[in-house]
């Protein structure tokens, strides 16, 4: 057990170092290399954390979404699977409420600073929102209560924030207002990404990429750690029941 922990460490250690060296390499390429935008100057640098955080928002549910029905299929044949899956539905739904709340934030300010506001109710940013708000609740509700009620009630909300994914990405297509275009894989030949801003954006969507990777996996153990000792206490509470009376 020693030993796995130690080589646990060693690979969360380096994890770590190499997830802070991308971000420390992508946020110099963003707020140095790349050139100002033509049109919104300086401004247009907040876009190269906003845009990896919105793309991974929508990306870390269908991990949630997954370790979710996991957790339905196996709750009754294989318990020990489901607690494992259980541990990566918690994990992804944290980080995917950290991704979107960033996301959002950062989109706030931009378009205070592109429109003037903070806040409009544009079909993307309120589909995102309606993402934040059920993965708040999620999170709300597996803090609250641990039992496996909660387990699957959260399960289930999952399959909702799945269903809200595909409507976040398609919102500018079906419901065109103020938000702009994608600028990856967008059939509008007006958003096309310049070339010569390329390297921020990809650079910022690998280095994002693996701090949640490093966030999941480290929240992982922690749940699959407070899972194994709820059921050795539960445990022995059984074998010695004079100990709790």
């Amino acid at each position: 057990m020693t030993a796995v922990r130690s080589r646990f460490s060693l690979i969360v250690g380096l994890g770590f170092a190499l997830s802070l060296m991308a971000i420390f390499v992508a946020t110099w390429i963003g707020l140095v290399v790349m050139p100002q935008d033509v049109l919104q100057g300086n401004m247009f640098r907040i876009l190269y954390y906003h845009v990896p955080h919105a793309m991974l928002s929508l990306i870390w549910p269908y991990v949630n979404l997954l370790a979710s029905i996991g957790v339905l299929y196996w709750r009754r044949e294989q318990p020990q699977a489901a607690l494992a899956a259980d541990a990566l539905a918690v994990a992804s739904a944290e980080v995917t409420l950290l991704y979107a709340t960033i996301c959002l934030l950062s989109g706030m300010l931009w378009g205070r600073a592109a429109w003037g506001i903070w806040w409009t109710w544009d079909g993307r940013l309120t589909s995102t929102l309606l993402l934040w708000l059920l993965y708040m609740s999620y999170v709300v509700l597996r803090h609250m209560s641990s039992t496996g009620q909660a387990q699957n009630v959260a399960a289930v909300m999952s399959i909702f924030a799945g269903i809200d994914v595909p409507i976040v990405y398609k919102s500018i297509d079906w419901w065109r207002t103020q938000h702009p275009s994608r600028i990856f894989f967008s059939g509008d030949p007006d958003s096309k990404l310049d070339p010569a801003m390329k390297p921020g954006f990809i650079a910022n969507i690998i280095a994002w990429t693996l701090w949640g990777i490093l966030l999941i996996t480290i929240r992982y153990a922690l749940e699959r750690r407070r899972q194994k000792r709820a059921e050795a206490i539960a445990l022995h509470a059984i074998q010695s029941p004079e100990e709790f009376a």
